[in-house]
């Protein structure tokens, strides 16, 4: 019988001896607050890429008859995450994405019918949320690829132009890194947007990724940071900073 992860398959390399992240960047990157300004003040006008519509576009009756409450899994993986958080918010549906088909695939069918997984872009996916009106009322950002170098910073969530997009979906958001400075540097943004927000050194009780698990089987620091969005794009204040 399939467990609540689905009917993914123990991998051993997944349990443990994963080297820490590694880096030249030792502190939040110095172009930061410019390429974050940059960025809300100038939300991108890139068209989403036309899977990510035609996946948005197969889910949206089901999402909009549903009437329950949205949970956004972003860059899910293999949907693990996605089935534990459909079974800790039962009352909701909750949204797995990634853009890998094959890592989706590793998850089988669904063993719930309060969650979804769909290959699409993350960023086009949000924009397409936020212009239908949907706003999860959370939002969990799992291990997204840190990358690391110097020169990566606008592959980086936060560095990103998509990032605006995902403030104005509002709702709870939590993401996890075993990078400090990513998680830091993700406050940092936040907090150039007008929000509050917390970052911590957690444990992971039950690990909702197999990264996570892989990551504290190795000994690695884990650290999260949680904010509370709101409803609102982002607050006046924060408009004011960006012109």
């Amino acid at each position: 019988m399939a467990g609540p992860c689905g009917n993914i398959k123990p991998d051993p390399a997944m349990q443990g001896n994963s080297r820490a992240v590694s880096s030249s960047q030792q502190g939040c990157h110095e172009q930061l607050e410019a390429v974050v300004r940059k960025h809300l003040a100038e939300p991108t006008r890139r068209p989403p890429a036309a899977h990510t519509r035609q996946a948005f576009e197969a889910i949206s009756q089901r999402v909009e008859r549903s009437g329950r409450p949205l949970v956004f899994d972003s860059f899910c993986g293999t949907g693990m995450s996605t089935a534990l958080l459909a079974a800790r918010h039962p009352d909701s549906l909750v949204i797995g994405i990634d853009k890998s088909a094959h890592r989706l695939g590793k998850h089988g069918p669904p063993t719930g019918d309060n969650y979804l997984l769909i290959q699409a872009e993350c960023g086009d996916f949000w924009r397409l949320s936020q212009a239908a009106g949907w706003r999860p009322a959370r939002h969990y950002l799992l291990y997204p690829n840190p990358w690391p170098k110097p020169g990566q910073l606008k592959r980086r969530v936060h560095g990103s132009a998509d990032f605006s997009a995902l403030l104005a979906l509002g709702g709870d958001i939590e993401l996890r890194s075993n990078w400090q400075v990513y998680v830091e540097e993700f406050r940092q943004a936040l907090a150039l947007a007008g929000f509050r927000a917390d970052s911590e050194l957690f444990t992971a009780a039950q690990p909702l990724t197999l990264f996570e698990r892989k990551y504290a089987g190795s000994g690695h620091q884990l650290w999260r940071c949680r904010c509370q969005l709101g409803h609102n794009t982002r607050p006046r204040a924060a408009e004011h900073q960006t012109r």
